[in-house]
């Protein structure tokens, strides 16, 4: 479990600098309504936090359970293995969610980035942490 709760922790630390990387480019292609300093006009609280930490424990406990039938065990296999989880699974259903409504590639490219980089980060914790 501790391993879980750590890899979760590691992708939700990235995620976090990440998106304060890309802030600029995201708050323009996401449509995400801001005043005239560029900050969201109506604030969601800590909510959408509380939330990306339990979807990465989820997703953290999910890959641990792939990994552990799969075999995969060494830190090459978890970062390859995770990065695969997030660039061929999760990044294609990002995809779909943005394309149907027109959004951007843009932010595909950010969401996605962070799928594929966060699944890598948390498959290299679960090797590293048994």
């Amino acid at each position: 479990m501790v391993a879980i709760l750590v890899a979760a922790l590691a992708a939700w630390l990235f995620g976090a600098a990440w998106y304060m990387a890309l802030s600029g480019p995201w708050k323009r292609v996401s449509g995400v309504p801001c005043d005239e300093n560029g900050n969201r006009r109506s604030g969601m609280g800590a909510l959408p936090f509380v939330l990306s930490g339990v979807a990465m424990v989820v997703v953290a406990a999910m890959m641990r359970h792939t990994f552990a039938a799969s075999g995969l065990d060494t830190l090459g296999a978890g970062i390859v293995g995770g990065g695969g989880i997030g660039l061929f699974f999760v990044c294609p259903w990002i995809l779909i969610n943005n394309a149907y409504p027109g959004r951007p590639v843009l932010l595909t490219l950010i969401d996605g980035g962070y799928a594929l980089f966060g699944c890598a980060i948390i498959g290299a914790v679960l090797v590293l942490l048994p």
